[in-house]
């Protein structure tokens, strides 16, 4: 699983920044997921290798201009690019009214189906190789995390604990095997408590706009990596008065409470620049974070990547 970060800025781009926006691959050549995509996603798309034609589904976090004004666009692009297989968002329910108002009022027909789930009403969703659980945050408006996991991994059965359970062989055996949970005498038994892996399934979790990152203790639970913004410093935070997001000690000291791997901090405001020496800067949130925090951390910028591979282990791919 890869992480490609196609923007890094809060509110309004910057110079060096685009809105938010993240690409997260499967396996090479298995296609991608965009999580938002703020106003000219489109264009830094254009810098990658990735295309919409491989693209699985788009997920808008909440429905703040700067995670989706750019959602027509890449629709309009995959269209002129002749994709014609039907695409997936997950988005708030705000997101699907303003899209639907937004392709009548500029005569915007689409060559593919839009198949839309509100995440407003959804614990978790399956495709052929991840699935996403969706959990609630703190942001004034409803704003969500994805929490992506693996499906398929190389795995067996426990069958000492099916027998105990009282599980029949056959086709539950092998649902469970494909990693489907299933219903047994009015109990939903989750798959991965019934498998023995050599490698635990490799696990993301991409946060939204939100204050309190203790809200994600049940989501980070067997993650390797936690994306979560920091958009500003706690000295920032408390003189701006912010309200609606985190700053950068706070989203690290829940890091460290549940002996998070692996921590990326993004979504800066655009008062930090990258420029070395300045003041304030970027690396403000490393040196807060780095206080609390005994884990691996990142500082997100535009086309930076991430690899996690199957034992785990997180690393920035070098630059190609």
């Amino acid at each position: 699983m890869n992480l490609l970060f196609l923007g890094t800025s809060a509110g309004v781009p910057t110079k060096t920044r685009n809105v938010t926006g993240i690409a997260l691959r499967e396996s090479k050549g298995k296609g991608w997921y965009l999580i938002d995509c703020g106003e000219g996603t489109q264009h830094q798309v254009l810098h990658t290798k990735l295309s919409f034609h491989s693209l699985k589904a788009i997920f808008i976090t909440h429905v703040h201009g700067d995670h989706c004004y750019g959602l027509p666009g890449i629709l309009a692009s995959a269209a002129m690019g002749g994709r014609e297989e039907a695409l997936t968002i997950v988005a708030p329910a705000g997101i699907k009214a303003w899209l639907e108002a937004t392709l009548e009022a500029t005569q915007l027909c689409l060559p593919f189906e839009l198949a839309f789930i509100c995440a407003d009403e959804l614990p978790s969703v399956a495709f052929a190789n991840m699935t996403v659980a969706t959990f609630t945050l703190s942001h004034g408006v409803a704003s969500y995390a994805y929490a992506f996991t693996e499906r398929k991994v190389n795995a067996e059965l426990d069958v000492e604990k099916l027998a105990q359970k009282g599980v029949p062989r056959g086709p539950l055996w092998g649902q469970l095997k494909q990693g489907f949970d299933i219903e047994l005498a009015g109990e939903t038994l989750k798959s991965h408590d019934y498998l023995i892996f050599k490698n635990r399934p490799r696990k993301m979790v991409i946060a939204g706009d939100n204050a309190r990152p203790e809200l994600l203790r049940d989501a980070c639970t067997d993650a390797q990596v936690l994306v979560h913004e920091a958009t500003y410093t706690q000295e920032m935070a408390e003189k701006a008065s912010a309200v609606g997001h985190s700053y950068a000690r706070r989203v690290a000291e829940f890091a460290e409470s549940v002996a998070l791997p692996n921590l990326v901090l993004t979504h800066f405001s655009p008062r930090y620049p990258l420029k070395a020496g300045a003041l304030p800067s970027i690396e403000d949130f490393r040196t807060e974070a780095k206080n609390v925090y005994s884990g691996g951390l990142y500082l997100a910028r535009d086309f930076l990547e991430f690899t996690l591979d199957k034992s785990g282990h997180f690393r920035e791919v070098a630059d190609e």
